[in-house]
């Protein structure tokens, strides 16, 4: 199955993993090197950012396990962010050869590629983390997207909630009824990546990032209302091999609202 998402095509697999218990459905693009994105808390959208990605790489780009509208009960397979971690590096073994892996993730999926990257030092040789999640400081809150009321979410997710760059990302469909299931799916998707991260989102992973031995770039938005910017800091201060790059102008998406800025910096890194 070919799909035209974006700028380039995608394709789509199928990988079993977890003793063929849990089925997990990856989109494909590109050619190159093997990139691994992991996405956000809210779902996967293949958009111009992973088209981008994948005129330089292979790109493979997972559904979280109750994300995809094919299997919405996968969520129920495994229970422990650990076992995920787990199933997540079979499934690189699944897909890639031997050879050089990046890892890309945002949001949530920063969060699991940090912990892949903690859980096995030599998986990846370079790591880009967009403003994830994983640690906490009471000074500065990580505020909940589940638990925002519909009209906080532009706001917390983008620097200019009123810009065409957030309309166009959080437009629902035209069609009333695809616009309930996009709803629902977004919301299924909220529940199904917080089961591994709430009530509060520090699973111990600080007191594991000093084993991550990639090089690592660590993107944050200055204006991000959701995880504030100063997280960028905790990060690198837990990653010997790690180096940060404040977007201005951007909120927690910094490869949608400053899409050019966000693909400058992280292609220099990989190059």
């Amino acid at each position: 199955m070919t799909t035209e998402t974006g700028q380039l095509p995608f394709r789509e697999e199928t990988a079993e993993v977890w003793g063929g218990k849990l089925t997990l459905r990856v989109k494909v693009a590109g050619a190159g090197p093997a990139l691994l994105y992991l996405h956000g808390a809210m779902g996967l959208v293949w958009d111009p950012f992973l088209s981008r990605l994948a005129e330089n790489h292979t790109v493979y780009a997972p559904e979280f396990p109750g994300t995809s509208p094919a299997d919405v009960d996968a969520v129920h397979t495994i229970d422990q962010l650990s076992d995920i971690v787990l199933a997540y590096e079979e499934l690189v073994r699944t897909l890639v050869a031997d050879g050089p892996l990046v890892v890309v993730g945002h949001d949530f999926g920063g969060m699991l590629g940090a912990e892949l990257a903690a859980h096995f030092p030599v998986l990846a040789d370079r790591l880009v983390l967009i403003a994830p999640l994983g640690l906490w400081r009471e000074d500065a809150p990580v505020a909940s997207l589940a638990a925002a009321a519909q009209s906080e979410v532009p706001g917390l997710l983008f620097h200019d909630p009123a810009g065409a760059v957030a309309q166009a990302a959080l437009a629902f469909p035209a069609d009333p009824e695809a616009a309930v299931e996009a709803a629902a799916g977004m919301v299924w998707a909220l529940g199904s990546t917080g089961k591994y991260l709430w009530p509060i989102p520090d699973r111990g992973l600080g007191a594991r990032l000093h084993r991550v031995r990639a090089r690592t770039l660590i993107v944050w938005g200055r204006e991000d209302r959701l995880v504030a910017a100063s997280y960028a800091d905790d990060f690198a201060g837990l990653i010997e091999t790690s180096e940060v790059a404040i977007i201005d102008g951007s909120g927690h998406l910094p490869q949608a609202e400053r899409f050019k800025e966000t693909v400058a910096r992280i292609e220099e890194f990989l190059r």
